[in-house]
């Protein structure tokens, strides 16, 4: 693997470790590329990360526009509190806060693509014109 692909995961902010296992290379070349660069040593312990980032990770598209959620549970850590992936994929999708339970639209199980999550005040405005939930 090329000390460009290095930089770059490192640049990224991928440990040391991380890195090693993801491309296969020896620790020592890692750390001597983060030393060409200037780069501080890696600080150990895990890294804190918003709940979008991780949304994103924790997902699998489908071949039929779904999003999958992948993790165990259903719940995020966002800082001092845990959040429904269902309430940050709304976020993602309406980029406000959801009013009410968050639910998918679309009936497919674990699906929670941003564009197929409604809160309340969505499905009641669907009920209202269509005359029944989705």
């Amino acid at each position: 693997m090329s000390r460009a692909a290095i930089a770059e995961l490192l640049q990224a902010g991928l440990t040391t470790k991380a890195i090693a296992r993801r491309i296969h290379v020896h620790t020592r070349t890692i750390t001597a590329v983060r030393r060409e660069l200037d780069l501080p040593p890696a600080r150990p312990g895990p890294k804190p990360s918003a709940p979008e980032a991780i949304f994103w990770r924790r997902t699998r598209p489908t071949d039929d526009g779904h999003l999958l959620w992948t993790a165990p549970g259903r719940q995020l850590r966002g800082g001092d509190n845990k959040v429904s992936v269902y309430r940050v994929a709304f976020r993602i999708g309406n980029q406000r806060d959801p009013v009410g339970n968050v639910m998918t639209g679309c009936g497919r199980n674990r699906c929670v693509h941003p564009a197929h999550v409604e809160d309340q005040p969505m499905r009641e405005q669907y009920k209202a014109i269509f005359g029944e939930a989705p």
